[in-house]
C-alpha cells in the first residue's frame, strides 16, 4: 500500500492518482505493519498427576515447616500445588511463632512467678510443627489448627 506525498491518503495499489486529491504522482510506500505476539514468561507446567507431585515433593514439604524460606528461595512452590500448600502453612506457623514469642515475653516480664509456666506455652508453636511435618510426609494437605485457615503465599 503507497500513502500520497501530497495529502498522506492512502492510495491502493496500481492506481494512477490519488483518490482524496488527485494527484497523480508522489507515492510513497507505507511500511508493512508486522503483527508481533505479545510475548508470554515461561511459566514451567503444573504437575497433572497430583499422586506423584506429592511423592516428588515430600521432602520440600517437610522443609518447608523447619526452614519456610528455603523452597520460597528455590521457587518450587510456583510449580507444585502440594509445596505450595505447605509453604503458607510453614510461612504462616513462623509468623504466628514470632507473634507467640513476643506474646510469651511480656507475659513472663509481666509475671516473672510464672516464668516457667511461660516456656511451657512455647509447645504450642512446636506442636504445630510436628503436625505439619506428620501431614506433609503422610502426603496430606490438611490444614494447622487455629492458624491453618490464613492465606499468605498465593
Amino acid at each position: 500500500m503507497a500513502s500520497c506525498s501530497n495529502c498522506a491518503a492512502s492510495v491502493p495499489e496500481g492506481a494512477n492518482s490519488c483518490p482524496v486529491c488527485g494527484q497523480a504522482e508522489g507515492f510513497t510506500a507505507q511500511p508493512q505493519q508486522h503483527y508481533q505476539q505479545p510475548q508470554q514468561q515461561y511459566q514451567q507446567p503444573r504437575p497433572q498427576n497430583p499422586a506423584a507431585d506429592i511423592e516428588a515433593n515430600k521432602g520440600m514439604a517437610i522443609l518447608s515447616y523447619i526452614i519456610f524460606f528455603i523452597p520460597l528461595i528455590v521457587g518450587t512452590h510456583k510449580t507444585s500445588p502440594y509445596i505450595m500448600f505447605h509453604v503458607n502453612q510453614g510461612t504462616v506457623l513462623f509468623i504466628f511463632s514470632v507473634a507467640w514469642g513476643i506474646v510469651c515475653s511480656i507475659l513472663s516480664a509481666i509475671l516473672w512467678f510464672l516464668f516457667f509456666i511461660t516456656w511451657l506455652l512455647w509447645l504450642v508453636p512446636f506442636i504445630m510443627v510436628i503436625i505439619g511435618i506428620i501431614n506433609s510426609a503422610g502426603g496430606k494437605c490438611k490444614q494447622l489448627p487455629v492458624i491453618g485457615k490464613f492465606t499468605i503465599i498465593k
